[in-house]
C-alpha cells in the first residue's frame, strides 16, 4: 500500500477548497434545523456536544440508500458494508473500531438501535430503509447512555410515528439484474386524537451479481420481504403508548467472494488451485451442499411515555426479538470442498429499559434509568474439508450461549451560565455469560467444554460546551466505552476455550459546531484520541483449525472529522464530509508474531463524501432535481494481520440521480446510476491462512441503473 501522504494532502485540499466555495455563497434561504435524540432527549444537531450525523428521508433518497450501508461514505470515518459471506450482516467500523465476524458468540463493536431497542447480533442488522423519520450515526463510545457494545459508536433508526394526519407512500423501483423493489406504507387515525396506526410492507428482489461458470447459477442476489405494524395510543395528553410488530424474511442464494491466493492441502503440501491472475470478473464456482441463505428476523416492542409532572417524564421500553437463520457459506469461494460451512442459529432476546427524564425548563436537565437484557443463542456449525485432507472430513459444532446483562445509568447537564454548560454521566454494567460447546468429527473423538463468566464495568462520561454566539459552539469531552468479554465460538482445541476479557477505551474529543451566512452554511468539526486496552482480535493459530481470540493489548487511534452543508442559493444544496484516521496497534502479540505498529483493518486514513443537488423549476410541469455524489476511501487493510493480498487501494465511487417531482409534490420519478464509472473495489475479506491458505475478498457492487416511481400523500 502506497501514496498515503500524497493522497491525504490531495483530499485535504479538496475539503478546504469545497469549504472556501461554500463560504463565498450568495444570499439564500437557511439550511433546515435538524433535531436528534443522541442524549435520549430531543435537541438540535448544532447544540449537542457529540459528533453525530443525521439523515432524513429526502437525503436518504438523494444517496440512493435502500439499506443502511448506503450511508457508508457519507459519514466521516464510518465503514459500513455488507458483511463477509452473508446477505444481511452489517460490518460496521466507526473510527477504526468494529466487529466484522458474524459468528453468534462475538459481540458487535458498534451498537444498532431500532426505536431505542438494541439489536444484539450483526447478522440481520443490515436493515432495509423503509418509512423512517431519520437515521442518526453517533461517533465515539456511547458507554453511558447506550451501554455495552457501543464502544465504537451507535447507529439509530427512528421509525415514523403515526398520528392524526393521513399519509400514503408508495415506491416502485426497477433496475438492472431484474431488480424489483416494492415499498408501501399507510398511516392515519383510527380514533381521532386517541389511536393511530401505521402499516409498512416491502419486498426487494434482484438477480445475482456473480455467475458460476460451471453451472450458470447466480450468487450475491437479493430476495427479501418484510413489514411493520405500528400503533400509537394517546389515551390522555400525558400518556403515549407505542406498540410495534416487525418482521423480515430473506431467501437469497449464497454470498461469495474471490480466492486471492493459492489454495493448498493440509500444511500447504500441495497446491489445489493457483492464485488468480487478472482482474476480478464477478464469476466464482461453488459446490456447497445447498446454495442458499434463509433468515427470519421478527420482533415486537412496547414503549410507554408518561408525563408525570411538568418537569418529569417516565419512559418504559420493552422488546422481544427472534433471529433464525440457516446459511451455507463457501469461504474458499471455489469449487473445492475446503472452506464450506453450514451455520444454523436460533437467537432470541428480551430487553427492558426504564428511564426518568427531568427537564423543568431551568438550568438542569437529566436522565436516569435501568436496563436489562437476556439473550439466548443456539448454534449448529458444520464444516466440510474433503479437499483439505484428501479424504471426507466433517466437523460438527453445537454450542449454546446464554447472557444476562444488567445496567444502571444516569446523566445530567447543568447550564453554569447562559453560555457555558457542563454534562456528566455514569453507567455500571454487570453481565453473566454461560457457554456450552460440543465438537465432533467423522474422524472420531470429541471436544467439549462448558464455562460461565461474569464481568462488570463502569463507563463514565463528561463534557463541557460553550456557546460563543448563537451560531457557534465548542465542546470538549471524555468518555469510556466497554465491549463485553466472551467465549471463542471457533475453539477447537484445549487452551482456546478460555474466556477472553472485555475491551475498554478512553476517548478524548474536542469539537466545534457552527452556522454561517445567516444559516446558509453549517460547518461541524471534531478531533479525537482513542486509547484502547485489551482489544479483542480473532487470529489464526499455530496449528490447523486453531483460531484463538486474544486480548491484543493496546491500540491507539486518533483523527479528525469535518462536515459541511450549504445552500448558497435556494435551488442548490452542497454537502461534504472529510475524515482523517490513524489507527495502529501499540502492543499486539499474535502467537509468535509481534504485530505492534500494524494498522487496524477497515480504517482508511482518509474518507471523503461529496454531494451536489440542483433543482430546476419547470413551471406548471413541476421540478427537476439533478444530484451527484462522490465518495473516496484511501488504501486500507481488510485483515487483522495486514495481508497485502487483502487490501484495497484508493478508490472513488460516483453516483448520479435525476428526479422529477410533480407540481403538487404527490408524484416523482427518479432515474439513477450507482457506481457510474464501474469501479472495482473490495469491501471485506476472510482469512483462514492455516486452513488451506484461505484468503477470500468480497467486492462492491458493479455499475447499476435504476428507475423509481414514488407516490406521497
Amino acid at each position: 500500500m502506497t501514496a498515503r501522504v500524497r493522497t491525504g494532502r490531495g483530499v485535504l485540499l479538496c475539503g478546504v477548497a469545497a469549504a472556501a466555495c461554500l463560504l463565498e455563497a450568495g444570499a439564500a434561504m437557511a439550511t433546515d434545523e435538524i433535531v436528534v435524540t443522541a442524549r435520549r432527549r430531543a435537541e438540535t444537531l448544532q447544540s449537542v456536544p457529540i459528533a453525530v450525523s443525521s439523515f432524513e428521508e429526502e437525503r436518504l433518497n438523494d444517496l440512493q440508500a435502500s439499506s443502511i450501508d448506503g450511508l457508508s461514505a457519507f459519514v466521516p470515518n464510518l465503514n459500513l458494508v455488507q458483511g463477509r459471506g452473508s446477505a444481511s450482516s452489517a460490518n460496521i467500523f466507526i473510527r477504526g473500531i468494529g466487529q466484522p465476524d458474524a459468528l453468534a458468540t462475538f459481540d458487535p463493536g458498534a451498537g444498532v438501535y431500532v426505536d431505542d431497542v438494541y439489536i444484539s447480533r450483526i447478522r440481520g442488522a443490515l436493515f432495509d430503509i423503509v418509512d423512517l423519520e431519520r437515521m442518526e450515526v453517533l461517533r465515539g463510545p456511547q458507554g453511558t447512555l447506550y451501554g455495552k457494545n457501543s464502544i465504537a459508536g451507535a447507529i439509530k433508526l427512528i421509525s415514523r410515528k403515526p398520528d392524526d394526519t393521513f399519509r400514503l407512500a408508495t415506491d416502485v423501483t426497477v433496475g438492472e439484474y431484474e431488480r424489483v423493489d416494492l415499498r408501501g406504507s399507510v398511516s392515519g387515525p383510527l380514533v381521532t386524537e386517541k389511536l393511530a396506526a401505521g402499516l409498512t410492507l416491502f419486498t426487494a428482489n434482484r438477480n445475482g451479481f456473480v455467475t458460476d461458470p460451471l453451472t450458470g447459477d447466480e450468487y450475491n442476489d437479493k430476495e427479501t420481504v418484510g413489514g411493520r405494524l405500528l400503533l400509537r395510543a394517546t389515551p390522555s395528553p400525558d400518556l403515549e403508548i407505542l406498540f410495534s410488530v416487525d418482521g423480515t424474511e430473506e431467501h437469497p442464494s449464497i454470498t461469495i467472494g474471490r480466492a486471492e491466493d493459492r489454495l493448498t492441502t493440509f500444511g500447504g503440501g500441495f497446491t489445489l488451485r493457483p492464485a488468480p491472475t487478472g482482474e476480478y470478473d464477478f464469476t466464482a464456482a461453488s459446490t456447497v451442499e445447498r446454495k442458499s441463505q434463509d433468515l427470519e428476523h421478527y420482533g415486537t416492542g412496547l414503549t410507554a411515555s408518561w408525563t408525570a409532572t411538568d418537569s418529569l417524564t417516565a419512559k418504559s421500553i420493552t422488546a422481544y426479538r427472534n433471529l433464525h437463520y440457516n446459511d451455507y457459506v463457501d469461504i474458499d469461494a471455489t469449487e473445492l470442498v475446503l472452506g464450506d460451512v453450514f451455520v444454523g442459529v436460533d437467537q432470541y432476546q428480551f430487553s427492558q429499559e426504564v428511564q426518568a427524564l427531568y427537564d423543568a425548563g431551568g438550568r438542569f436537565t437529566g436522565v436516569a434509568g435501568l436496563f436489562y437484557l437476556h439473550e439466548s443463542i443456539k448454534s449448529d456449525q458444520i464444516a466440510f474439508g474433503d479437499d483439505l485432507f484428501g479424504v471426507t472430513f466433517t466437523r460438527d459444532v453445537n454450542d449454546d450461549l446464554d447472557l444476562n446483562s444488567y445496567a444502571a445509568f444516569g446523566q445530567g447537564s447543568y447550564q453554569l451560565t447562559d453560555r457555558l454548560s457542563l454534562s456528566a454521566g455514569l453507567r455500571f454494567t454487570w453481565e453473566e455469560k454461560t457457554y456450552r460447546r460440543f465438537t465432533t468429527t467423522n474422524f472420531g473423538g470429541t471436544f467439549a467444554f462448558q464455562d460461565a463468566e461474569g464481568w462488570g464495568a463502569w463507563t463514565p462520561s463528561a463534557s463541557i460546551d460553550y456557546d460563543w454566539t448563537p451560531d457557534f459552539m465548542t465542546y470538549a469531552s471524555i468518555s469510556r466505552g466497554f465491549k463485553s468479554g466472551g467465549f471463542n465460538g471457533r475453539a477447537n482445541s484445549p487452551g482456546e476455550e478460555e474466556a477472553y476479557e472485555p475491551e475498554f477505551v478512553w476517548t478524548y474529543e474536542v469539537g466545534a459546531k457552527s452556522q454561517w451566512a445567516d444559516g446558509r452554511l453549517r460547518a461541524n468539526f471534531a478531533a479525537f484520541y482513542n486509547d484502547y486496552t485489551d482489544f479483542q482480535a480473532r487470529v489464526a493459530g499455530m496449528d490447523i483449525g486453531d483460531f484463538p481470540v486474544l486480548n491484543a493489548g493496546q491500540l491507539v487511534s486518533y483523527g479528525a472529522e469535518l462536515e459541511l452543508t450549504a445552500q448558497p442559493i435556494e435551488a442548490l444544496t452542497l454537502a461534504a464530509n472529510l475524515g482523517y484516521l490513524n489507527a495502529e496497534y501499540e502492543e499486539f502479540i499474535d502467537g509468535t508474531v509481534d504485530r505492534s505498529d500494524d494498522v487496524v483493518p477497515f480504517s482508511p486514513d482518509w474518507t471523503l463524501g461529496l454531494l451536489a443537488s440542483y433543482r430546476i423549476g419547470l413551471g406548471n410541469a413541476g421540478d427537476l432535481t439533478l444530484t451527484g455524489t462522490g465518495t473516496f476511501k484511501s488504501d486500507h487493510y481488510l485483515s487483522v494481520d495486514n495481508d497485502e493480498l487483502l487490501t484495497q487501494d484508493n478508490f472513488w465511487v460516483v453516483n448520479a440521480l435525476a428526479t422529477w417531482v410533480s407540481p403538487e409534490g404527490h408524484y416523482s420519478l427518479s432515474a439513477g446510476v450507482k457506481n457510474l464509472f464501474d469501479e472495482l473495489y473490495k469491501t471485506d475479506a476472510q482469512e483462514f491462512s492455516n486452513v488451506g491458505n484461505i484468503k477470500t475478498a468480497y467486492y462492491g457492487d458493479p455499475r447499476t441503473l435504476n428507475l423509481t416511481f414514488r407516490v406521497r400523500y
